[in-house]
């Protein structure tokens, strides 16, 4: 299959095992150094292509099988400006690897370096790097696409007074030299390939798990996270053994763009689920979930993203409804189905970017990062599971992920596997399977999530509006998922009385739980609520989460002042953001650098 946002031909040259011997340069902004490149040739291929963004390419060298180096030819394309520039390297058949010495941009789209006000200890700089989708070509030359696996290593220097973690094998403890060396066993696709520098220490939850942060975060940290190992016990028991030896987290500061990153072996986590009652802590089942979705069995090009993620959600909802109940995963769902339902009314039911199968080629891959994948892919697979029971469905999954272990999974090769091992004829057709993969919207057998929970949530917005105090609604024991529905479900109209009286008796302008903030904040942009807008301001150069910033910008352009807001904000928070959290948002706000 041809990746339409690679250069890479793996079927002439195929990257086998990467070996990076780097520096990282904080006063540069940049990584500089060698990789590596063993590599797997087809009979006759006499050229390497590699993806490269904005990198800085110096020497290359080939190695023969007899270990002699040379210096090779070599050519760097012009750039596109969403794919970069292709590497194309002469080879012959006695080449074992090629070496690539080059360096970074310091706007690398990979690379978010922060400065120590960044961070939550204010005292030293941080590096972080998010290569999904196609940014691992933005700080390694490599073959850059989620079809193509590979083993690696590293040494990576760093200022002695940091630590360094991978997706790989890492210290717990701090080196005196500055010198940390890293080994991943089993082979990942590019986008999985991640590195963090920072000043952070280790604390272990369990055999196989534990948390990295900030000093200052670290207690905070481990004790919202003290559940991952049960969670690790519960996944396995559904679908299989962790291929991966150890599931580490750490947790970053906040201008990290995403919920988490499934970085194997270390979850990249956003700081804004750290909130004290451990509400949130669904976000770390999905990456722990992509372990064997995503990770294990791949979606072998972007257009198939559903492959990873709608299996994650479902996955994911399966962990919390062991870990907490049924009535605990159906309010995850419904609150899906309500994002799910909202994006297709932005974006039109008929959008061909509704599909599951996406049509990417020639656009940044990053545009099918929506709810598209994760819950209409999510649905699909709830639907086929309803539909065959979930004693068939589970059997089903587990040994998909235990024939596919390691490989890349595309849209008509599932169908078929699905069909083969799996569903009947009478199944098929009462599934409706094209409607889902390649139609728009949400079918009409689209599967109703219910939870009893949210309906008496429901029950107290219908006292509040016939003319309860507010205070006097049972909210007490609401977890954040309540919230969210209590806040997305009040009345319309909303008076500006009505507002101040819910801000009173609840404290929502001031809470410090970024879902609550998110969505409350919101409905202030809508209704005109002014009181809130020192605190969306400070929240939005706080939080760097594209999840939360998306939402709070496109409702602020709505209007000539709520435009002139954002854009006012926007230029104070910009320089905290991640690279990815500013191409969306430019867009909304129609900024450009002058």
């Amino acid at each position: 299959m041809i990746d339409p946002h690679s250069y890479a031909r793996p079927s002439e040259v195929v990257v086998t095992h990467l070996h990076l011997d780097i520096r990282v340069d904080f006063e540069q902004e940049i990584i500089e150094g060698d990789a590596r490149l063993d590599i797997k040739k087809a009979q006759n291929a006499s050229l390497l292509r590699l993806d490269t963004k904005e990198l800085s390419i110096k020497e290359v060298w080939t190695i023969d099988h007899e270990g002699q180096t040379k210096k090779a030819q070599f050519e760097v394309q012009d750039a596109d400006p969403i794919l970069g520039s292709a590497l194309i390297v002469e080879i012959n058949e006695s080449i074992l690897s090629v070496q690539v010495r080059y360096s970074t941009s310091p706007h690398a789209e990979a690379l978010k370096w922060l400065n120590p006000q960044q961070t939550a200890g204010k005292k030293h700089p941080f590096l972080l790097t998010q290569s999904q989708a196609i940014n691992a070509r933005t700080w390694i030359p490599i073959q850059d696409g989620p079809g193509m696996r590979f083993t690696y290593s590293a040494r990576v220097q760093v200022p002695p007074h940091l630590m360094a973690v991978m997706s790989a094998t890492n210290p717990t403890e701090r080196s005196t030299t500055g010198i940390y060396e890293f080994e991943m066993c089993q082979p990942i696709p590019a986008y999985l390939l991640a590195l963090a520098v920072g000043d952070f220490t280790f604390k272990s939850l369990g055999p196989r798990t534990g948390v990295y942060a900030e000093p200052v975060m670290l207690e905070a940290s481990a004790y919202e996270l003290a559940e991952m190992e049960d969670m690790l016990r519960l996944a396995e028991g559904l679908y299989g053994p962790y291929r991966w030896d150890r599931y580490d987290v750490i947790v970053l500061p906040p201008s990290f763009p995403f919920g988490g990153m499934e970085n194997p072996r270390l979850t990249f986590a956003t700081p804004t689920i750290i909130v004290g009652d451990r509400s949130l802590t669904s976000l770390i089942a999905h990456e722990l979930a992509h372990s064997w979705s995503g990770n294990l069995v791949t979606n072998a090009t972007w257009n198939e993203l559903w492959i990873n993620e709608g299996f994650t959600v479902y996955f994911e909802y399966r962990i919390m409804e062991a870990l907490k109940g049924r009535e605990y995963s159906e309010m995850l769902a419904q609150l899906s189905l309500y994002d799910l339902k909202a994006e297709i009314a932005e974006v039109g039911d008929s959008n061909p970017d509704t599909h599951l199968y996406l049509q990417l080629e020639g656009r940044n891959p990053d545009d099918g990062v929506t709810s598209i994948p994760y819950e209409k892919g999510y649905y699909f697979l709830r639907l086929i599971a309803n539909t065959v029971g979930r004693e068939r469905f589970d059997a089903f999954l587990a040994s998909y992920f235990n024939a596919h272990a390691f490989k890349s999974m595309d849209t008509p090769t599932f169908l078929s596997y699905i069909k083969e091992h799996l569903l009947t004829q009478e199944e098929e057709k009462q599934i409706n399977i094209p409607a889902w993969i390649y139609g728009p919207g949400l079918p009409s057998n689209l599967p109703t999530p219910n939870s009893n929970r949210f309906e008496k949530v429901e029950a107290e917005i219908e006292k509040w509006k016939t003319g309860a105090a507010a205070t006097s609604l049972a909210s007490s024991k609401w977890t954040t998922h309540e919230w969210l529905h209590f806040i997305r479900h009040l009345p319309t109209p909303l008076t500006e009385s009505q507002m101040i009286e819910l801000d009173n008796a609840f404290g929502l302008t001031s809470s410090k739980n970024p879902e609550i903030q998110c969505a409350w904040y919101q409905l202030c942009l809508q209704k005109g609520y002014n009181q809130a807008n020192e605190a969306i301001e400070a929240f939005l150069i706080r939080v760097g989460r594209r999840k939360f910033l998306s939402p709070l910008y496109k409702e602020m352009v709505k209007t000539e002042s709520g435009t002139q807001m954002a854009m006012s904000i926007y230029t104070k928070a910009r320089p905290n953001y991640h690279p990815i959290s500013t191409n969306t948002i430019d867009k909304i706000v129609g900024f450009s650098i002058k």
